[in-house]
């Protein structure tokens, strides 16, 4: 059993790498053979596809995750975390529009799994159809 307090502050450190652009803090975060289920996309597995995928991500956009919600379940070992993302779309990603600067905020979630003090699990969603609508306006 994990120590749901702690599950409770290792997703808002992990909330805090990601808003802070930090893939070192982030990392640190995750056990080395995590499942990341990002959102639209194929699951990718080990700390190093993490990153490979983060680093793209922050590429892509700047974005901060406030008005964060943690859920976290009685044995610890699962959490979820409610947050809205605000950020501004930098550079062209496949398949979207172009980036010119644009702004959005969006509603999003995670869901995680943790095991021996590390997150082994992050699937992330967000409406990407909600973003395209935004950033091409």
């Amino acid at each position: 059993m994990a120590d749901p307090a702690e599950t409770r502050r290792l997703i808002e450190r992990y909330i805090e790498a990601l808003n802070d652009r930090s893939v070192s803090g982030v990392l640190s975060l995750l056990a080395e053979d995590v499942a990341h289920d990002p959102n639209q996309d194929r699951r990718r597995i080990g700390r190093q596809a993490f990153e490979a995928a983060l680093i793209h991500r922050l590429r892509l956009v700047r974005e901060t995750a406030s008005d964060l919600v943690v859920l976290v379940s009685d044995d610890g070992h699962r959490a979820s975390a409610e947050y809205t993302l605000r950020g501004t779309y930098l550079e062209t990603g496949e398949g979207l529009p172009p980036a010119t600067g644009q702004t959005y905020s969006l509603p999003g979630a995670a869901f995680f799994e943790v095991d021996e003090g590390r997150i082994s699990r992050v699937s992330e969603y967000l409406n990407l159809n909600e973003f395209v609508r935004q950033v091409s306006a």
